[in-house]
């Protein structure tokens, strides 16, 4: 079984044996996937070696042949710092066990397809993302200077799976404002500008979800649109210190793993007493601050016998299932629903009577 769930939101040592190519050299030389492995500690870099040696990672049929290097035997590159990611990462198990890559199809392909073989909250991060993947099977490519990455988490209760996508909304928006304040520009990120998705997908496997978390941030690439950069630039130039994804992802993690063990604690509280509503209330206050749907008039569609009719509602907040709550002008509260069809989340949504 497979679901899957969009958010969107405005707002190493030397080795003895040493490759003579760099990553982003090697990228051009044939048509093969270049996965780089890398951990934390030494568990994760056996894990590296046992993936390497029993040439475990697999992607889709359709996918250019995969080769698997350990980051030990890879030159320095100007792309993604394995050496800053890892030194700055402070976790006990998100983000430990991390797949680079200069160039590929999808992230969110690699953690998905290779979930029993891989820890759970290991991370995969690409430089070019061709073959991106979206809500109802839309696809983008995203170029250099986005931070693109997709991880595992593993999670034992359906009801609640849905969820995690606020926790991981919460987790980007809070770790953007660490790092921000870290350089001294603290809640000049973002403002107001759409540089972020978040995409979520789970199969259910031994009476547990393996939920794939994908996540797409622009970090550095200031065209067709804008990035996090070139809005700090412009907002305070004289203070201006350029974001780095590594610092960013890392901040995320640890942010994450924060949330997700207060989000777990609830969850099993909740259940133990039959509340299954309250399961986000940890979290919830510290959401609604950060989001900008409170209060947005949308379009929904009502069908009555054989025509659609659009009506009007006000988004109020989130249902304990976890989608938009709204108020028609009728006073009537209603659940949100998205069609499955449109590539914009707001348009074609369909309410159900609450």
């Amino acid at each position: 079984m497979q679901l899957a769930y969009l958010s969107r939101f405005i707002s190493v040592r030397p080795s003895l044996c040493r490759l003579s190519f760099s990553v982003a050299a090697a990228a051009g030389m044939d048509d093969s996937c270049r996965l780089v492995l890398c951990g934390k500690s030494s568990v994760e870099n056996d894990t590296a070696e046992r993936l390497k040696k029993n040439n475990a990672l697999k992607l889709p049929d359709d996918s250019p042949k995969v080769s698997l290097f350990l980051a030990s035997e890879m030159e320095n590159d100007d792309s993604f710092s394995l050496s800053l990611f890892m030194n700055s990462l402070s976790t006990s198990r998100f983000g430990r066990f991390l797949i680079w890559s200069p160039r590929l199809s999808s992230t969110h392909d690699v953690v998905s397809h290779n979930f029993s073989e891989l820890p759970v909250g290991s991370v995969c991060v690409s430089d070019i993302q061709f073959k991106g993947r979206g809500r109802t099977k839309n696809v983008w490519e995203s170029p250099k200077g986005c931070l693109m990455y997709s991880f595992t988490v593993e999670m034992e209760d359906g009801r609640i799976v849905p969820l995690i996508q606020y926790v991981v909304s919460l987790a980007v928006t809070e770790a953007v404002k660490d790092v921000c304040d870290n350089k001294g520009l603290l809640d000049l990120y973002l403002n107001g500008l759409k540089v972020r998705g978040i995409l979520c997908t789970s199969t259910y496997r031994s009476r547990k979800f393996h939920v794939s978390v994908g996540v797409r941030l622009n970090v550095d690439n200031d065209q067709p649109t804008t990035c996090l950069n070139a809005v700090l630039k412009e907002i305070s130039p004289a203070s201006y210190v350029l974001l780095k994804r590594e610092e960013i992802i890392a901040a995320f993690f640890h942010k994450f793993e924060k949330f997700f063990d207060l989000f777990i604690d609830q969850v099993n509280h909740s259940m133990s007493l039959h509340l299954h509503f309250t399961c986000f209330k940890s979290l919830e206050e510290l959401y609604y601050r950060t989001w900008l749907h409170s209060g947005q008039r949308v379009i929904v569609e009502d069908k009555i016998e054989d025509q659609v009719v659009q009506n009007v509602v006000t988004i109020q907040g989130l249902t304990s299932s976890g989608y938009l709550l709204a108020i028609g002008d009728d006073y009537q509260m209603c659940e949100l629903h998205p069609d499955g069809n449109s590539f914009d989340f707001f348009k074609g949504l369909v309410r159900r009577k609450i």
